[in-house]
């Protein structure tokens, strides 16, 4: 039972990353980029093996482990600076 709410819990989290990575990507990019449509092939299909990204169609498109990337990346860099906004706040 504890394995299958562990298992529940990962999924949320990794949905959580992929979306906010896809997020990221869309606002950083100012739409020059797109991210892999949940549940497609396209990675396996057009990009390399193990790529985050690969050119499809003349558009840059960042895979569903680049989005778990891009969205670990944004979570990471989002600790020290509310830490630092939180300083100046409570100072």
């Amino acid at each position: 039972m504890a394995e299958l709410v562990v298992a529940v819990l990962w999924s949320a989290v990794e949905l959580l990353l992929i979306l906010t990575g896809a997020l990221v990507v869309r606002a950083v990019s100012l739409g020059r980029w797109r991210s892999e449509r949940l549940g497609s092939d396209e990675a396996r299909i057009f990009g390399a093996a193990g790529a985050l990204s690969f050119r499809h169609q003349g558009k840059r498109v960042v895979t569903t482990n680049g989005l778990v990337f891009v969205g670990l990346l944004f979570y990471v860099l989002l600790v020290p600076v509310m830490l630092t906004f939180w300083g100046l706040v409570s100072a």
